[in-house]
């Protein structure tokens, strides 16, 4: 695919979901630049601000599979992959898939399911496949999984392990709307629209999953200069060198950026890397990758200020 298809096709999605989305641009395009880039996403925001309802119209306009999954306290990992049925006719086991089996997997409220049942999402986030009673089986392509927390609520929740915060590509946050977003919203009910039926917005299907797939390869093909891979090297090798941070990010926060930069100039319309693709992207993968000092976040400091500090710090490349 050529990568002014490419730049069309990410305007148009991005125009579709806006259609019921008011505002959180940055939250729309985080996700859209994952699903091309074949990442995971953790969206953490109060309850009310359109999380849900921002998946189920993407799955409208990719036109592909969605799945929605409560993640609650007694859920078990057979929930999520499936498990094996022993047909009495036949006298032989069938598998009987579960609702990970699908291309957009919702993970609403995902820290409120025990570690047990978060382990059976490490391979299907990394691997892109589930294995049961020996057996693998791969999951369709294209495969995103999203999951949202409430940031505030943490009575009956479970900290999610760090080796699965990990493989989240991205953590992208999700603020109130401003006062004339708010009054845009309000402006659907009035017009008819309702969010519990998005046939009243006209949502169309702009692109499918092969498109998608199209999208990754094109989005493969953009030239990332030694400058820019130094760029982002030195970016990540600060968050493990700043005061400010106990624990900085891994190769696998290095690899995410290099991704995530490569396919938002896809998305740009690009064939090459600038280093304003990383620090745009910096943010969204390297948030969740380093955990700050106690002595920094009793003086009130974010993972973003820190990175913040980081980028102010290191040398941009000339390019």
């Amino acid at each position: 695919m050529e990568l002014d298809r490419v730049s069309a096709t990410f305007a148009a999605l991005a125009g579709e979901v806006g259609k019921v989305i008011v505002g959180q641009t940055e939250l729309v395009e985080g996700v859209l630049v994952a699903l091309f880039a074949e990442g995971s996403v953790l969206i953490e925001g109060v309850p009310g601000l359109g999380k849900t309802l921002l998946v189920n119209t993407l799955a409208q306009a990719v036109s592909c599979e969605f799945k929605r999954v409560q993640f609650t306290p007694d859920l078990m990992p057979s929930d999520l992959t499936g498990y094996n049925v022993y047909d009495m006719s036949e006298r032989r086991f069938h598998f009987q898939r579960g609702p990970i089996f699908t291309n957009l997997l919702l993970a609403d409220e995902i820290n409120r399911a025990p570690p047990k049942t978060q382990s059976a999402l490490l391979e299907v986030m990394q691997e892109r496949q589930v294995t049961v009673d020996g057996e693998v089986y791969p999951l369709p392509p294209p495969f995103l999984v999203i999951g949202t927390q409430n940031p505030l609520e943490h009575e009956g929740t479970y900290p999610l392990p760090e080796a699965q915060v990990d493989r989240f590509m991205f953590k992208l946050l999700v603020d109130y709307p401003s006062r004339a977003e708010e009054n845009a919203i309000l402006a659907h009910y009035a017009a008819g629209h309702d969010p519990r039926r998005l046939e009243t917005f006209q949502v169309q299907a702009v692109t499918s999953a092969a498109d998608v797939e199209a999208i990754r390869r094109a989005a493969g093909g953009v030239i990332v200069e030694p400058a820019v891979v130094n760029y982002i090297t030195a970016i990540v090798g600060r968050t493990r060198e700043t005061p400010d941070v106990s624990i900085g990010a891994s190769p696998r926060g290095s690899v995410n950026l290099f991704l995530a930069a490569r396919t938002l100039a896809a998305c740009r319309g690009r064939d090459f890397v600038t280093p304003d693709d990383v620090k745009e992207t910096a943010p969204w993968v390297l948030r969740h990758r380093v955990r700050l000092r106690p002595e920094a976040e009793i003086e009130g400091l974010t993972p973003d200020q820190a990175l913040g500090r980081i980028l102010e710090e290191v040398e941009v490349p000339r390019t």
